[in-house]
């Protein structure tokens, strides 16, 4: 919902409030209601002007304090009244603010945090909202707090294994249109000097260099334009589908997606089992991060035959998606009435593999980018060197 800021006149002088609107017209109809004369009121702009909202990290440590401030008996509104003054964040401690404000108007804490929800994801407010109802609320903004980091640390494995991969394919294009701006065109002139056909892998080299040259343009439209394409094709059903289903099958890649999709899946129902979610509630929230369209349909489907009467392990085995020890040991967690703790098992199993299928990635990427790099340089530079071989043995 769009964020509109006001400006009011009272005794003690100006000041600016925040009111969450559909449109400006209902904002201040609302502000009418609440009998808030308002001198001046619009678009919140804050978040252009000072940049973006609360990343995941700000939203972890927002958990963790305020968990130990619950467990150290402080009052929620407070806590909320602590943590707003203390963000660093702007658009993060506004957000607190108001957290804070419909609290005390009456409003539970999980209804007040869904008022945000670009901030607190659906498994976030659901879990705050089985804390209160059970009144385990510093155990759960624990068990949040520790998914959350876990999740966080998941994401920076595999975003740090993608590093060094994009670094040496930077390199190597940036080498790639050096030589075909500044070198390639010495060359050019100089073979043209001579008058002889040139061999075909320096014909090609040449007219790359002019069309870099002379539609140097082209070569950073064309980039955004298959990028632009295919986020437009993902956006599509039939485009996420084919695109995570050919993720899946890629060597070494689709072991580590898949392996990424378990550990995640497993801990968010791990964690929502725990926390007292019901386990079909569970399973559509769990679906709905998945992040991977060929999970969220498979557990939308497993979802259909818990209703019929099954279990879980049974409906998941039959969707063929997740690894038999994965359907094996949940089937066990069923039985001993323990499936909140063989998910999370589970889940720290796959990510300690998710760390070996990082590190096999890395080592296996490596030669083959540095052979990628050497092979496009090195015919680059051969195709060069042709003709003059070519016209030292005319000359011999």
């Amino acid at each position: 919902m769009p964020e509109f800021k006001y400006k009011y006149t009272t005794k003690a002088g100006a000041k600016e409030g925040m009111i969450e609107a559909e449109n400006i017209e209902q904002a201040k109809t609302m502000l009418s209601r609440q009998h808030i004369k308002y001198t001046k009121i619009g678009e919140n702009k804050d978040l252009v002007l000072f940049g973006g909202g609360p990343t995941q990290k700000d939203v972890v440590i927002f958990t963790r304090q305020f968990a130990t401030m619950i467990s150290a008996g402080l009052p929620l509104v407070q806590c909320l009244s602590i943590l707003a003054n203390s963000s660093e964040n702007r658009i993060f401690a506004r957000a607190i603010s108001d957290i804070k404000q419909k609290v005390e108007s009456g409003e539970t804490f999980a209804d007040a945090l869904r008022k945000h929800p670009k901030i607190f994801d659906e498994l976030f407010c659901n879990m705050i909202e089985a804390g209160e109802v059970g009144g385990i609320l510093d155990k759960i903004l624990i068990r949040l707090a520790e998914y959350m980091e876990k999740a966080m640390e998941l994401k920076g494995k595999v975003k740090g294994a993608m590093v060094y991969p994009a670094a040496i394919v930077s390199v190597a294009v940036a080498v790639v249109i050096f030589l075909l701006v500044f070198v390639i065109p010495m060359f050019g002139t100089m073979f043209g000097d001579m008058g002889q056909e040139l061999p075909w892998p320096t014909q090609i080299v040449l007219n790359l260099s002019d069309f870099v040259i002379e539609r140097w343009y082209m070569v950073f439209v064309m980039p955004v334009v298959v990028i632009f394409l295919f986020v437009k094709f993902r956006q599509t059903e039939k485009g996420m589908i084919l695109t995570d289903r050919l993720a899946l099958k890629l060597p070494v890649l689709g072991e580590l997606i898949q392996k990424i999709a378990v550990a995640k899946f497993t801990r968010t129902m791990g964690t929502l089992i725990a926390s007292g979610v019901p386990i079909i509630e569970g399973l559509n929230i769990t679906a709905r991060t998945a992040g991977q369209k060929v999970i969220e349909i498979a557990v939308l489907e497993v979802i259909d035959d818990i209703k019929q009467g099954k279990g879980l392990s049974e409906p998941l085995k039959e969707q063929g998606v997740f690894p038999m020890m994965v359907v094996q040991m949940i089937e066990v967690g069923e039985q001993t009435g323990a499936l909140d703790e063989m998910m999370n098992k589970i889940a720290d199993f796959y990510d300690s593999e998710v760390d070996t299928a990082v590190e096999a990635l890395t080592s296996l990427l490596e030669p083959m980018l540095m052979v990628f790099l050497g092979v496009v340089v090195g015919f680059v530079v051969v195709a060069m060197y042709m003709p003059i071989f070519k016209l030292g043995d005319v000359v011999g």
